[in-house]
């Protein structure tokens, strides 16, 4: 399993994470590389890397990581890229122009350019089926809005300063944060945009429901919180902040705050991943093996407790339980 990073230094590089060695090192972009994502259609995984150069590209790691599309249309830095689980596809970018743009990663041409924030957006995250997608950014607010129409579901409104990350609660946490918003009955596993986590500059975490309604705030950080993950297991998220520490939040216990990792790093974390999980033997329709929200929450993939961060630091560290 490789693990990829980008760094300001404008190179990509891939690790075998397990062993801790560089595998190779991928040069194309001129200016920063901003973030990155594997992702693509079933059968052909590519690599997608964003950059304040105002381009997107791909990489194919079964041609050796050749830059096979580079992509233009964003007109200032490109802060986040995200594959869309489905269709796989499709890519969507986040800029400091303002806007959010959709790709198709197999023409290059993008689908449509969506116009919901109005200062830099600084991160995007679809829902695990790719019909929604949550942005945020300068503007203080985060808005859940339709993959496909544009149209906003729910606009988040609370946060003192930047909102720096955002992402989707997994439905295997549904349990845990509906008993949070004081609901009697979980929202079914299928339902792919129930909750969503922000984290921001005010140094704090929020969770809201899908309906803008904040379900609670998470007060531990001293400094700018940049990266949240949620455990596919659903019982606990992480979050990577300017403190220099990684702290884990049990939501089975009211959101409370059960671990910190402080000094983590030396400097600013600046981001963080999970390992994804792995399917089962199970076969969908077409004869592929389906991660679907119900084995998620039900235990039936593989779930690996590892995680990923990127730091000022100029590190890379992997942290395994």
């Amino acid at each position: 399993m490789s693990l990829a990073s980008g760094s300001e230094d404008c190179t990509i590089k891939i690790w075998d994470w397990e062993l801790g060695e560089l595998e190779r090192t991928l040069k194309g972009h001129t200016r920063a590389v901003t973030d990155l994502d594997f992702g693509g259609p079933k059968g052909r995984t590519l690599l997608a890397s964003c950059s304040s150069d105002l381009t997107i590209k791909l990489w194919d790691p079964s041609n050796s990581y050749t830059n096979i599309r580079t992509l233009f249309g964003h007109d200032h830095s490109i802060s986040a890229l995200r594959f869309l689980a489905s269709p796989g596809n499709l890519l969507v970018s986040a800029s400091r122009d303002t806007t959010i743009r959709i790709w198709d990663a197999l023409t290059g041409y993008y689908v449509r350019t969506i116009r919901v924030h109005s200062d830099w957006v600084r991160d995007v995250a679809p829902s695990f089926d790719g019909q929604w997608l949550v942005s945020g950014g300068n503007e203080r607010t985060a808005i859940i809005w339709d993959a496909f129409s544009g149209e906003a579901k729910a606009t988040l409104i609370g946060h003192e300063n930047v909102i720096e990350c955002c992402v989707f609660a997994p439905p295997a946490s549904y349990t845990h944060l509906a008993a949070l918003a004081g609901r009697k009955k979980p929202p079914p596993l299928s339902s792919s945009a129930e909750y969503v986590a922000t984290g921001s500059r005010d140094k704090t975490i929020r969770i809201w429901d899908s309906q803008g309604v904040l379900v609670k705030t998470l007060i531990g950080h001293d400094n700018w919180v940049r990266g949240l993950v949620f455990h596919p297991g659903g019982k606990f998220m992480i979050s990577a902040s300017d403190d220099k520490t990684l702290r884990c939040w049990d939501l089975s216990q009211d959101g409370r705050l059960v671990k910190t990792l402080a000094g983590a790093h030396e400097r600013f974390v600046s981001c963080i991943r999970w390992a994804p999980v792995v399917a089962d033997d199970s076969l969908d329709g077409n004869g592929n093996r389906e991660t679907t929200a119900a084995n998620r929450a039900s235990g039936s993939v593989k779930i690996r407790c590892a995680i990923a961060t990127g730091c000022v630091d100029s590190y890379v560290r992997v942290f395994i339980s």
